[in-house]
């Protein structure tokens, strides 16, 4: 008989193999949950902050649009236009004084840009053109040279360009559709710096950070993430700003401990606020807002008034008699009997207190009522903001 000689098989190492592949995959599961755990609700610093000295310069200037199609500003009504318009024409050698000016080509506008940090001379920026006068459209039209000044009075670059308008203008006899606006406009790339801004970051020793929403404990954790990623080179100067210094035998410039330390990320705290725009009835509340017990009803006193004016008419052989028309009106009044005493527990969260005044039924705007009562009684533990 001939025997079959089969392969050593270890039955247990298949079972141990698995369970290791197993193991393996909780650990690795285990540290990935910590890992988003522990970064759940957490910024980067570059996010919450703005570093001193890293801001953009507000450009101005006024110049003239022309090559309009008769949509430009009427001279008689814009007196600033027709001497803009003499006086551009003098400069270029054409005398006009006196003259009888009547064109609707041209249009008198502002412009104005935004002067972006570190920009170097050369550079290109967009710029805005909007209507001074009464000029009803600038499609069509193209900037003439203008400067544009910043708030000390230099110049720092110079616009020209077409101006791109995104909305129009169509009128008929009967009527007329606006879309957009289309007394405004922009022009990409359509000013060219000439000045720079002398500002040198890299040849500082220390540099503020300015936190977008001013909060302590925000500014003393921003201070201790960089401290323990650099040594003990900041510190936390109020709630609004953090001093950040070089720190002894940095190798590289403030630059380089700006990057090294603007994508440490940091959990924000906030106080509590409750922001209401009563025009709107937008109503904002953050996560910490916290409500003591209290017990809320809300009821509307609702009068209906209708009327029903009847026609009164005499009999068919009446001798006398005239038409008269009777008045009739109906009162419908509610008062809000079904509305019930909600208690709201001490210590609820936001969601709590949403899903509570969802049950009553109550409107957005009955709510901003309810929440200035709360604070009112002394139960909402927030501060409320009205724009």
């Amino acid at each position: 008989m001939m025997s079959i000689i089969r392969p050593y098989q270890n039955k247990q190492s298949p079972r141990l193999l698995s369970g290791s592949f197993v193991l393996l995959l909780l650990l690795a599961s285990f540290c990935f949950t910590s890992t988003a755990s522990a970064q759940s609700g957490t910024t980067r610093i570059k996010d919450i902050v703005d570093f001193e000295g890293v801001r953009d310069n507000q450009l101005i200037g006024y110049g003239l649009v022309v090559g309009l199609n008769g949509t430009g500003d009427s001279l008689n009504s814009s007196p600033f236009t027709e001497q803009s318009l003499i006086s551009m024409l003098e400069r270029l050698g054409v005398s006009t004084r006196g003259q009888n000016l009547n064109t609707a080509n041209v249009a008198a506008v502002m412009v104005t840009a935004t002067l972006p940090p570190f920009t170097n001379q050369g550079a290109d920026i967009d710029v805005n053109v909007s209507a001074l006068g009464d000029a009803e459209d600038l499609r069509g039209g193209t900037l003439l040279v203008t400067p544009l000044m910043a708030a000390d009075g230099g110049v720092y670059a110079v616009a020209q360009g077409p101006v791109i308008i995104s909305g129009f203008t169509v009128e008929g006899q009967a009527g007329a559709v606006t879309q957009n606006t289309p007394t405004s406009g922009r022009i990409p790339s359509g000013a060219i710096v000439e000045r720079e801004i002398d500002f040198k970051l890299e040849d500082l020793q220390q540099v503020r950070l300015a936190l977008r929403n001013p909060d302590f404990t925000t500014a003393r954790r921003i201070a201790s993430a960089i401290n323990k990623k650099v040594g003990s080179s900041s510190n936390a100067e109020n709630s609004a700003s953090v001093v950040l210094r070089k720190p002894n035998g940095y190798k590289g410039s403030i630059v380089d401990l700006i990057t090294d330390i603007e994508q440490l990320p940091v959990q924000p705290d906030q106080v509590a606020r409750v922001v209401i725009d009563e025009r709107s009835g937008v109503i904002v509340m953050g996560s910490e807002v916290r409500i003591s017990t209290v017990a809320i009803a809300q009821a509307n006193l609702t009068v209906k008034v209708t009327e029903t004016p009847q026609v009164s008419q005499p009999n068919a052989f009446a001798q006398q008699g005239e038409t008269q028309v009777v008045p009739r009106t109906a009162l419908d009044i509610n008062t809000g009997d079904d509305v019930r005493l909600a208690v709201v527990q001490t210590g609820v969260t936001l969601q709590d207190l949403v899903t509570g005044l969802n049950r009553l039924g109550v409107a957005p705007r009955d709510i901003i009522s309810i929440l200035q009562a709360i604070k009112a009684a002394g139960a909402l533990q927030a501060d409320i903001e009205t724009l």
